[in-house]
């Protein structure tokens, strides 16, 4: 349901009642889809909490100063002390410092360039200047014919964990409580593919009690065809693979039948009294799901803004912190009287904006300018002196090398006399 504020907003825009009840509609359905949208994208975050610390959504841009961020969830303002609004918009490069491994970040701009997928781990740094250790999980988000629109970045500060792999190593993999609580997804199996121990979140992921895993062969663990092809080149499979440090996949099978396809990157722990394999699983079944709906929230958030815009058109700061047009689109001259020309001058957003509505535009500008999209409505000064209202998106556009925008674009819809949605 909608507020009193915005009830009262779409009153005040709409011709009549019936045009009242189209908009109220339309809003409804729209703030509907948009909550669902939500809903499920924080009913899959709180699933892959055993997995990641956080999720980053990204624009395509590789030029310095890098991808912009245009999403992150909770556990990234937790991993790193940034809120959102201090990150949106920026680019993830805020967490690089001295340690951050510059040949690592040269891999990563390969693969991303080339469309493919990312795995590797360097030190990173919260917004306090403490360092951690960050491992990425990157993928390509596609729209529907396949085109790479966005990437997103799974991370997890593995700190502790690697403190608990060397304690581990130190006490022949005694420490138990440091294994057991690892939010790592962790199996371990003997050269004959049996089960020798595997945490809360990776019990927790099949569905298994921990005593039910004793004397189990990994390959138990799978859909029978595949637990059969694992069984039979197992051998072949530790020694050219699982004690060499590489990533594997393969499907396992949930208690209640299910298929769960997984990535498993192992290490050779090499203990002095037996020979273990050590398996990172990232679930790869969850992980799709996660993608899926990840695609689909981007969806619904364009259906919010799809509309026939009047025109758009470009701001810029000049010297002296005025605002000032950088361009103007097609539609402008009908919408306002004024040609482009007339705007373009030093002095052409001043002749625009409606004098009572000066303060309240430029708040709403510069929400851009500081890195945030923004949605206002407002008044306009015709040339004729006709007022006319206007609704406007406006969003950050160039940056400069310390990720602040230069400019921003903006788009503008004449709903003076119109009968539609102002979501």
């Amino acid at each position: 349901m909608l507020n009193p504020e915005m009830n009262a907003k779409l009153k005040s825009l709409a011709k009549d009642e019936a045009s009242l009840l189209e908009l109220t509609v339309l809003l409804n359905k729209a703030t509907e889809r948009a909550e669902i949208a939500e809903r499920n994208l924080s009913l899959l975050e709180a699933a892959i909490r055993n997995d990641y610390d956080s999720i980053i959504i990204t624009d395509l841009s590789l030029e310095s100063p890098g991808p912009q961020i245009v999403y992150v969830n909770d556990g990234f303002t937790k991993m790193s002390g940034y809120s959102r609004e201090e990150v949106i918009g920026k680019t993830p490069r805020v967490l690089q410092g001295p340690k951050t491994d510059r040949v690592i970040l040269d891999k990563l701009k390969h693969s991303l360039a080339n469309g493919q997928s990312f795995f590797g781990q360097t030190v990173n740094y919260r917004k306090d200047g403490s360092e951690f250790l960050n491992q990425w999980d990157i993928h390509p988000l596609l729209d529907n014919s396949g085109t790479i629109t966005h990437w997103v970045s799974y991370q997890h500060d593995i700190t502790e964990r690697k403190r608990a792999e060397l304690s581990i190593f130190d006490t022949n993999a005694d420490n138990e409580e440091l294994y057991e609580q690892s939010k790592s997804t962790i199996i371990d199996f003997a050269q004959d593919g049996t089960v020798i121990a595997a945490n809360k979140s990776f019990r927790e992921m099949l569905g298994f009690k921990k005593e039910e895993l004793r004397d189990v062969k990994i390959w138990e663990l799978m859909p029978a065809q595949y637990g059969r092809a694992m069984e039979s080149q197992f051998e072949r499979l530790w020694e050219d693979e699982f004690t060499k440090g590489s990533s594997y996949r393969m499907m396992l099978r949930h208690r209640n039948g299910l298929p769960i396809q997984v990535e498993i990157h192992t290490k050779n722990l090499e203990l002095s009294n037996s020979n273990i394999v050590r398996g990172d699983i990232r679930n790869l079944s969850l992980r799709k799901r996660v993608l899926d709906t990840l695609k689909k929230r981007n969806s619904d958030y364009n259906k919010l803004f799809e509309r026939k815009v009047d025109f758009n058109y470009g701001l810029i700061l000049d010297e002296n912190q005025n605002l000032r047009f950088k361009w103007i689109s097609d539609g402008f001259q009908r919408v306002t009287g004024y040609s482009v020309d007339e705007c373009l001058s030093a002095d052409g957003w001043n002749k625009l904006v409606h004098p009572e509505d000066v303060s309240l535009i430029r708040e709403h500008m510069m929400k851009a300018f500081d890195g945030r999209s923004s949605t206002e409505n407002y008044r306009i000064v015709t040339k004729t002196g006709e007022v006319k209202k206007i609704i406007d998106y406006a969003k950050p556009d160039a940056l400069d090398a310390n990720g602040a925008p230069q400019a921003i674009v903006a788009s503008a819809i004449d709903v003076t006399d119109r009968k539609e949605s102002t979501v």
